[in-house]
């Protein structure tokens, strides 16, 4: 068996299905990377799985034959990545030892060459194939804005399964992105123009997890193209051109978030969100001393939002911003990271926060652009 590519298109495809290789696998084979070669469309294709997120990709090459292998991927990553730029040439043959087959190849370079040993491909699990009549088409531009809107609001606490995810929600002419962590919520509906499949009411919960290689994956994809999702009763699949990429549902009822949303609110403020989210950076200095507290004291007779900080310890910040102020003056406290986390989201620069009462949640939308919604629980202040 003899391939020949690039290093840098060894290096690009193998950094990207690396990332779906156990740290721990549960069995040998899994710490590799899966080769397919195919001498008819003179490609290779690369694939790895974690039996829960499964990454694969395509890219051309100079091929000799059909043959299937695996090789370390941590070892053959890090080798690849330090090569120099140019061809690279991997010769592979089949050794018998103790009645196991194992793969052998050498990796050639204008530098040097590197023998590394392998496992065939016979106990190198499938990834699922997903039989559906109803795919959902989503324009690659269309899932950025609602993973990036979306993803950084989802629990890290496993204990709470199905908000590890993002819940995604088919509308009549809309899909809709949703993450929460019982603390905070940030939904975003996008209506863009290509979105089709999927009958309205379709809904499901996809781990964050694979998301983010998902959005590591499209961000290198022109702003046209279009994501196929496919999904079962277990599984969700996504297809773009050469890669593919596969991971479990969460299992669970998403909570109906949209009950959290207040119809009406008593207090409204529109500012700067760049201004907003500086002075935020600033006392969150201090703030990471303490309990990652802001004070914000909105200012109704002088249209202004002032922000503080007290670490008693340490010292004390504040900053004040200009603001339109409808309603009365009122103090409110908040994680100041949650704050940044949504306000970093946000695309332009014009804000409006909206809320009742101290113990109430504050509502976050940007003024134009995108259809997001960003709530944050307030936490109490002591005296």
């Amino acid at each position: 068996m003899k391939l020949v590519c690039s290093q840098s298109d060894l290096k690009t495809n193998l950094s990207l299905v690396s990332r779906a290789v156990p740290s721990r696998p549960t069995h040998p084979v899994l710490g590799n990377v899966l080769f397919q070669t195919n001498a008819e469309t003179q490609r290779i294709t690369l694939t790895a799985f974690d039996l829960s997120l499964g990454l694969q990709t395509s890219f051309p090459a100079q091929v000799s034959d059909n043959h299937t292998f695996t090789l370390p991927a941590k070892l053959l990553s890090d080798i690849v990545s330090r090569l120099p730029e140019g061809e690279i040439t991997l010769l592979g043959m089949e050794e018998e030892e103790e009645d196991n087959d194992s793969f052998s190849a050498t990796l050639i370079s204008a530098s040097g060459r590197f023998r590394l040993r392998g496992m065939n491909a016979d106990e190198y699990p499938n990834l699922p194939e997903i039989n559906t009549e109803e795919a959902l088409q989503v324009p690659v531009e269309a899932l950025i804005d609602g993973l990036s809107s979306t993803l950084f609001a989802a629990s890290t606490e496993e204990a709470k399964q199905v908000l590890t995810g993002v819940h995604l929600t088919r509308k009549e002419d809309s899909l809709e992105f949703a993450a929460t962590d019982g603390h905070r919520l940030a939904v975003l509906e996008t209506t863009q123009e290509g979105i089709e499949g999927a009958s309205e009411g379709f809904a499901v919960t996809i781990p964050a997890r694979a998301l983010r290689e998902l959005e590591r994956m499209i961000k290198t994809q022109k702003e046209d193209a279009v994501v196929t999702m496919n999904c079962d009763e277990v599984q969700v699949a996504f297809e773009l051109d050469s890669q593919r990429l596969t991971t479990r549902k969460l299992e669970g009822n998403y909570p109906a978030y949209n009950q959290l949303l207040p119809n009406q609110f008593s207090r409204q403020l529109s500012l700067e969100r760049k201004r907003l989210l500086n002075s935020l950076e600033l006392v969150a200095v201090l703030a990471d001393q303490q309990n990652n507290v802001v004070k914000f004291s909105i200012d109704s007779e002088n249209q202004q939002l002032s922000l503080s900080v007290d670490a008693k310890e340490v010292g004390s910040a504040q900053e004040s911003i200009s603001a339109e102020v409808t309603g009365d003056s009122i103090d409110i406290a908040f994680n100041v990271k949650y704050l940044m986390d949504g306000l970093k989201a946000f695309k332009g620069n014009e804000i409006q926060m909206q809320l009742n009462e101290a113990s109430q949640p504050i509502i976050f939308t940007p003024l134009g652009g995108l259809k997001m919604t960003y709530l944050v629980m307030p936490v109490q202040l002591r005296d």
